[in-house]
């Protein structure tokens, strides 16, 4: 299918949705409502997943006419135990989106039914490998809130209003569908939420080109990782920029990820599954990665991504524990109570595998303050694991407006210098925020690959100048800005000066000579 076809579902796509949250939305407003259509869409996704699995199996058996939509309970119960193998989750027939879409409108008990049917999905992974990945996700699509009404009965005139907005979605067949649709859609959902929610999106939500550029410089010299890792993952979309870049076959033993934020913890892995990552294809848990790092097991990663939290508290040195971590304990040092930003540096670092890459995310100060982020930067630099500093844009994120920066670990360098890059200028306006093109994000890519000096725009600088600039690492103390202003040449502006002057005396002497001439004819 051509790229502008696709565009056009793209949009469609998104036309829909931004149709439905005005539509529906009422007393239901921005980062809650989010939670009804997203857990309405995983709905719809998870019947169709299945249905369409029983499906194909029958019809290339021969059975043409097969329909699992269209079975009784009694006799689809046979292949409950091997969806749940398979897919990790089993639903009845009657249970499906569509056949509770088909019945809704004369359900007086709509919410409860639905209650009913979430509640038996979950159940069916109880006990089971895919337990983890299954449990509490409709947790937030709580359909008894006043939020949705403030009456059972208006509460599920909504309900149906969002049954068949979300039904009514054009998101393709399997086969055909040219966009990766439902995850296309819960994109688009994310970022239009967190555009609109200020820093409560913000936290959620990383922009798909800052994610692509993360990913990308992780990926250099490389068609396939054992596996990928995101220490405060949000919602996934970092995590899930790899399976659009390799292809998730290529990363062979999956997604990892942990996220502090129940909600958010959800939205992952809501967020997996839209995205058809198989449900022991990912590993996302709860819980804080600073103080209980839940994946022990499962490191080290060759490529790991995040945008951790800006600047939040954390134990630090009031958990004696914590110095002697063995994720921290070789700095000698934690990172201060009050900015947990190295902390999560050195939790990445440390589960890096050798010959893989780490890309984060930091806020400047992290670069140049002094006590013990300075100490954190003497060990990482005399250690020389950090291969790049790539300074963005201001405005890129939701949020915050200020100007982020990506640092790029690795444990096996070629060389003992640091690549700076100065990307600040590198972005278009798009209404009130800067954005990443695929030009800009190409051009980063390309230094980064490269590791040459470029004036005004990349250095290649050597550890023991770091060591000289008491272990600063702003990219501004390395690259050059470029003088836009206009210069000034000041012996020939004199010389205009004087031209002028001499100019306006020859002027002020003829009008003179004029007026002197007026006055004698009187």
């Amino acid at each position: 299918m051509s790229d502008n076809l696709r565009e056009q579902e793209r949009a469609e796509l998104y036309r829909t949705i931004w149709n439905i949250a005005n539509d529906l939305r009422g007393s239901v407003d921005g980062w809650d409502f989010k939670q009804y259509v997203l857990g309405m869409l995983f709905y719809r996704y998870i019947s169709e997943n299945i249905t369409n699995y029983i499906n194909k199996d029958e019809w290339e058996a021969g059975n043409k006419d097969f329909d699992y939509a269209k079975l009784s309970d009694e006799e689809a119960e046979q292949a409950r135990e091997d969806m749940v193998r398979t897919k990790g989750f089993f639903i009845l027939p009657s249970e499906l989106f569509e056949n509770v879409r088909a019945r809704a409108k004369y359900d007086d008990n709509l919410n409860e039914t639905l209650a009913k049917v979430f509640k038996n999905i979950e159940a069916s992974a109880q006990g089971t490998a895919s337990e983890d990945n299954i449990k509490s996700l409709f947790d937030d699509l709580d359909l008894n809130s006043n939020k949705l009404g403030t009456t059972v009965v208006k509460r599920n005139e909504k309900i149906v209003k969002l049954l068949n907005a979300i039904g009514e979605m054009k998101l393709g067949d399997y086969q055909n569908n040219s966009i990766d649709a439902f995850g296309d859609a819960y994109e688009f959902l994310m970022a239009m939420y967190a555009s609109n929610a200020g820093k409560s999106g913000g936290e959620y939500y990383t922009p798909q080109e800052v994610s692509e550029l993360l990913a990308r410089l992780t990926l250099v010299g490389k068609k396939e990782v054992n596996k990928v890792y995101d220490p405060a993952c949000g919602s996934g979309s970092l995590l899930l920029k790899f399976a659009k870049i390799l292809g998730k076959e290529n990363v062979r033993q999956g997604f990892f990820g942990q996220e502090i934020n129940i909600t958010t913890y959800n939205l992952c892995r809501i967020n997996m599954f839209l995205h058809d990552i198989d449900y022991d294809k990912f590993s996302i848990a709860l819980g804080d990665t600073l103080t209980e790092p839940i994946h022990w097991d499962d490191q080290p990663f060759e490529a790991i991504v995040s945008n951790p939290p800006y600047s939040i508290k954390w134990a630090g040195d009031s958990n004696p524990l914590l110095i002697n971590d063995p994720r921290f304990a070789p700095a000698g040092v934690l990172a201060p109570k009050s900015k947990a930003d190295l902390a999560f540096i050195l939790h990445s670092l440390s589960w890096l595998a050798p010959n893989g890459t780490a890309a984060i995310v930091c806020f400047p100060g992290v670069l140049y303050r002094g006590g013990a982020e300075q100490k954190i930067r003497q060990y990482l630099v005399d250690n020389n694991y950090i291969d790049c500093i790539i300074q963005l844009p201001d405005n890129l994120f939701y949020g915050t407006s200020i100007a982020t920066c990506i640092m790029v670990l690795k444990k096996s360098k070629s060389d003992n210098k640091i690549l700076f890059i100065d990307a600040s200028k590198e972005f278009v306006k798009v209404t009130n925020s800067n954005k990443l093109t695929q030009d800009n994000i190409e051009k980063i890519l390309n230094t980064f690959i490269d590791r040459k000096d470029i004036n005004h725009f990349s250095r290649l600088v050597a550890n023991n100048e770091i060591v000289d600039n008491d272990y600063n690492l702003s990219v501004s103390t390395y690259v050059e800005q470029e003088d836009t202003k206009e210069k000034i040449d000041i012996a020939a502006l004199n010389e205009e000066l004087k031209r002028i002057v001499a100019r306006s005396q020859v002027l002020r002497e003829d009008i003179d000579k004029i007026i002197s001439e007026i006055e004698v004819e009187k």
